[in-house]
């Protein structure tokens, strides 16, 4: 998959913080993670900040969006991360021609809905600390205490609410 990106793509670097993209926006490439890490972000009707995924190295960023025609959340950088980004009509023709490509290429598809369904099970659990003993169990870990609220986003949970628990497990 990086040689794919690598051929057709330009280098993009992102301070964290800085969004790829926003909900709304015309999908024009597709985002391959080099470094860092990139959130898929959307605020619910509530105001609720909910993380839907986080890209790290290897994976690529909204990978749905390689078949919309406007991205459905925002993805912003949670630390310095750079990207490959390749054209979409680049990426699908490639994926086209190339039938063991497509097939790894709905492999990891599989793997991503995996997950997704994983955080959706975990976000049905009543009790903060219930989500965070199941998010540890699927092999999530505790992110250093600046990023605590990007783990609350993850899980659903206010941040307030996460740092209890977290407070609770301490003592």
């Amino acid at each position: 998959m990086r040689d794919l990106f690598e051929r057709h793509a330009i280098a993009r670097a992102y301070a964290a913080g800085d969004y790829l993209f926003h909900s709304g926006d015309p999908v024009r490439v597709v985002h391959l993670c080099l470094t860092g890490e990139v959130a898929l972000r959307r605020v619910t009707r509530s105001g609720a900040d909910l993380i839907l995924n986080v890209a790290r190295a290897g994976d690529v960023v909204a990978e749905a969006a390689a078949f919309a025609e406007a991205y459905h959340c925002d993805a912003q950088s949670l630390e310095d991360s750079d990207t490959l980004a390749v054209p979409v009509e680049s990426f699908l023709s490639v994926l086209a021609a190339n039938p063991e490509l497509a097939l790894d290429w709905a492999a990891k598809l599989a793997r991503g809905l995996q997950a997704a369904r994983r955080r959706a099970e975990i976000r049905t659990i009543r009790t903060v600390g219930g989500r965070l003993d199941a998010w540890l169990e699927t092999g999530g870990a505790v992110p250093a205490k600046g990023r605590w609220q990007d783990l609350a986003a993850e899980l659903g949970v206010s941040r307030e609410a996460l740092y209890r628990e977290l407070a609770s497990r301490r003592s």
